[in-house]
């Protein structure tokens, strides 16, 4: 149903383009509706109608507003018009607020769908640009990679450098940050050289290049400017040309340096150094050579060409420059006026040559003078008790003094053909005169250190000879050994004597009895024992501050009153003159008697004793009281032994003497019994009467009675007297006695009857305790100075406690035997063997047997007496 007065026709135009392949790419739609006249819906019906067209067209199928037949289009147009015209206003109205809904939303997706495209290929283009970046960053770190270089770079804002490359290319470290620490990888100035720069780049943007060469040797160049506004220390080591180059720089610099500093050192040279060219035209002189010619400086020697040396040796000199040869000779030179010699040497090079004169003149000199004060040496250690040997650096003998030649017992004929170092080791050794080594190579091979050693070195050689060789070894500033020998076998020697003597007499002071005090010449207390400070009670203190015996006079004056014996004993160790000795007694107030005694030193001091006394005092008394009586006694004894002796022996005497004249067959015939009595009798009485002649003998000996009857005695003859007497014994115990003496032993000086009897004793003794079947060996022995006789058995032995004591009065042991004695026999040999001036000794050995020795001298003095 349409609305009142709206047409009932309208004419829609649509025009397209683009929808359609055949149109163009954008749609256009042009809605009209015709009345009669032919107007436009929109213009007739006003924004209503426009509203509706554009809707239309929207709502048109794209085949629709693409048609070729306007006529069918048209058709539907009219179709859906009237339709519309069905609807109210307010229909209307809800319609056109939707179709503009719909078409904003149509629009705006449109829309979003052309930003997106949009925005797809902005972000592809951004994608490709990306990758092309990458891939140009890529190239260009491959590119910084490509050679060995390390960048380093810094931010303008950042201390935090950022390292790029191989660090191994100038350090060996692990941490990238040491390519900084220049210090590590190169030399000390150039390290600092490079810091500056780098600061210098860093904070002012001042660029640099340099080459340098690392401590590993690779030669590395440097560069840093400003890039970005970053700082760039870029690293890289050189190689092909630039490598060469730079090494070729480097060689260039250090000759140059050599060259300036050996032609400052020639400049500084005290001897004249020249260089000539082809010509012989001199090119260079130094400034010694200018001294030399008298010349302001050298530039004016060589422009005057003023020569050193005077023809002659210009001469020398010219034809081996001409032969381009080396010279080497002394010429003369007039030096400041003086004629002065010097040592040239010139030799040939590539543009002439060149030569130096060492001044020989003070040499020469010298070496005149070195020979005389070497002959003069010589003579001087020739005259040495040490013994000198010099070898050179060649190890071959260059000098020794007589002294060397006498310690070692060596040939001078040996040692003047040069002997080696080792040879003359060799001979000593083989002749026992080097100290016994295990292993004598090592040794020596020791001992030749000296030829590299700086110091001198002491050894000390103990000798098989007994002697001690004090060696020492030093090294000659002129190459090689100087050997000193000194014997100190006899100061080492003095010295051990000395030190035991200084340590004897140190304890002997601290533990003697006596007080012992040396004063110096100065009065004062140099030394002194404990014993002193106590029997004086003077205290630690005052005595370690060495006083004056005045002051110490003063403290002792409780003890001693001033005794004139101490006055006397101040004097004299203050005294300078008449220092005699003083001795004498101090009885001190505290009833202590000390003796006194001074002793004046050879040094001036002063040696004062003090001995107490007291109780030696108390006891002399009483062991004078105690002698007397002893002394009564023992002549009581002495008495006693001669009137019981001299009366037991005159009835043993006529028993002897009767028991003999009854075994006389002129008496009469005795029964066998009665014989047998009779014999027991005459031993016992015979023995009886050896004991009391030995007790006899022993007192007289024991009085000083005794006299010798001094004559010329047969040794062998005694000998088998002596053996004679012990027959019956050795019979009976049967018991062999070998004498042994030579048959010219021939005789000596003595008391024929005593040393018989002195020989018979030992032998009695020693067949008493020799076990039956035994041997006993009776010896004589003639030496030089005395006849020796010895007794040996192989009895018992005699234990060591028993020994001292076998030749006391009446000392007995039966030690095991049958043996029983009086105990006088051993007394009485030893008695008669010390009256002739000899002496008896006794060896002997539990189980082992005894020897007993009597030595007789020689002496043909005066007869002896006993003491």
């Amino acid at each position: 149903m349409g609305q009142a007065g709206m047409p009932d026709t309208f004419r829609i135009t649509v025009e397209g383009s683009g929808a359609h392949p055949q149109h163009e790419a954008r749609s256009r739609a042009s809605i009209a509706r015709e009345d009669g006249r032919g107007t436009p819906l929109s213009t007739r019906y006003g924004g209503f109608g426009a509203v509706i067209a554009v809707a239309l067209s929207a709502l048109l199928p794209s085949d629709l507003a693409c048609a070729d037949d306007a006529s069918a289009t048209t058709a539907t147009l009219d179709t859906y018009i009237s339709t519309l015209q069905l609807l109210d206003r307010h229909e209307i109205a809800a319609l056109a607020l939707t179709l503009g809904i719909l078409c904003f939303a149509v629009v705006t997706a449109i829309l979003l769908v052309r930003t997106r495209f949009r925005l797809a290929e902005v972000e592809a283009s951004a994608r490709d640009e990306t990758i092309a970046a990458k891939a140009a960053i890529d190239r260009a770190y491959a590119l910084l990679l490509s050679e060995p270089q390390v960048l380093v770079a810094w931010a303008a804002a950042s201390d935090e450098p950022e390292i790029i490359g191989d660090p191994t290319l100038v350090t060996t470290a692990d941490a990238p940050h040491r390519v900084l620490a220049f210090g590590t990888w190169l030399e000390p100035d150039t390290a600092r050289n490079m810091e500056r720069s780098v600061d210098a780049l860093r904070a002012r943007g001042v660029s640099f290049a340099m080459t340098t060469t690392t401590l590993a040797g690779h030669i590395i160049e440097a560069e840093g400017q400003i890039i970005g506004g970053r700082a760039i220390l870029r690293l890289r080591e050189v190689s092909g040309i630039k490598y060469e180059l730079a090494e070729l720089v480097q060689r260039h610099q250090k000759q140059m340096d050599d060259a300036t500093a050996l032609r400052a050192l020639i400049e500084a040279v005290p001897a004249p150094v020249w260089a000539r060219d082809d010509a012989g035209k001199l090119v260079f002189v130094n400034r010694a050579y200018a001294r030399a010619v008298e010349a302001k400086d050298g530039a004016e020697a060589i422009e005057r060409r003023i020569e050193l040396f005077d023809r002659g040796g210009r001469t020398e000199l010219s034809r081996a420059h001409e032969a381009a040869e080396p010279y080497s000779g002394r010429l003369p030179a007039v030096v400041a006026g003086q004629r002065r010699s010097f040592d040239v040497i010139t030799v040939p090079t590539t543009r002439g040559s060149a030569g130096i004169g060492i001044d020989a003149t003070e040499a020469e000199l010298m070496r005149a003078e070195l020979e005389r004060m070497m002959d003069a040496h010589r003579r001087t250690l020739d005259q040495l008790a040490t013994g000198v040997a010099i070898f050179g650096s060649n190890q071959r003998l260059g000098f020794y003094n007589a002294a060397y030649c006498s310690l070692w017992d060596l040939d001078a004929g040996f040692l003047d053909q040069g002997q080696t170092d080792s040879s003359v080791l060799d001979q000593l050794r083989a002749a026992r005169k080097l100290p016994d080594e295990q292993d004598y190579r090592q040794w020596k091979a020791a001992l030749f250190d000296a030829y590299r050693a700086v110091e001198a070195k002491e050894h000390m050689w103990h000798l098989p000879d007994g002697r001690t060789m004090r060696v020492v070894t030093t090294p000659n500033p002129e190459g090689g050994v100087i050997y000193l020998f000194d014997d100190v076998t006899e100061r080492l020697d003095l010295e051990r004597r000395y030190d035991a003597l200084i340590r004897v007499q140190g304890e002997t002071l601290d533990n003697l009895t006596e007080a012992v005090a040396v004063f110096g010449s100065d009065g004062r207390l140099r030394l002194h024992n404990p014993v002193f400070a106590r029997m004086w009670r003077l205290t630690p203190e005052l005595l370690s501050e060495h006083p004056h015996i005045e002051s110490i006079s003063g403290r002792t004056e409780p003890l001693h009153g001033d005794h004139p014996i101490w006055q006397r004993l101040r004097a004299t160790i203050t005294a300078i003159d008449n220092r005699e000795p003083v001795i004498g007694r101090i009885e001190r107030p505290d009833g202590n008697v000390v003796d006194c005694a001074t002793m004046p030193l050879p040094d001036g001091a002063t040696l004062v004793t003090f001995q107490d006394v007291t109780d030696t005092v108390n006891v002399e008394r009483a062991l004078r009281e105690r002698n007397e009586a002893l002394e009564t006694a023992d002549k009581l004894k002495i008495d006693f032994v001669h009137h019981v002796s001299y009366e037991l022996r005159s009835p043993l005497t006529n028993i002897i003497g009767f028991a003999h004249f009854l075994g006389d067959p002129v008496t009469g015939p005795l029964m066998e019994k009665q014989r047998e009595y009779l014999s027991y009798i005459t031993v016992s009485t015979n023995a009886l009467l050896a004991i009391i002649n030995n007790i006899l003998d022993l007192a007289t000996i024991d009085a000083g009675a005794m006299t010798l009857n001094l004559g010329s005695v047969d040794i062998r003859k005694t000998m088998e007297a002596a053996a004679e007497g012990v027959q019956d014994r050795l019979v009976k115990n049967g018991i062999k006695l070998e004498i042994r003496a030579a048959p010219d032993i021939g005789g000596f000086i003595a008391d024929e009857r005593r040393v018989r009897q002195s020989l018979f004793n030992l032998l009695a003794n020693a067949v008493g305790f020799s076990p039956a079947g035994e041997i006993v060996t009776f010896a004589a022995q003639r030496l030089k100075d005395a006849v020796v006789f010895s007794v040996t058995d192989r009895g018992p032995g005699i234990p060591a406690d028993v020994q001292d004591k076998v030749f006391d009065w009446f000392e007995t042991n039966s030690l095991g035997s049958r043996h029983r004695g009086t105990g006088l026999g051993l007394s009485l040999v030893r008695s008669f063997v010390e009256l002739h001036g000899g002496s008896v000794t006794l060896e002997s050995a539990v189980g082992r047997g005894t020897t007993v020795t009597c030595v007789f001298p020689l002496d043909h003095g005066a007869e002896r007496t006993a003491a």
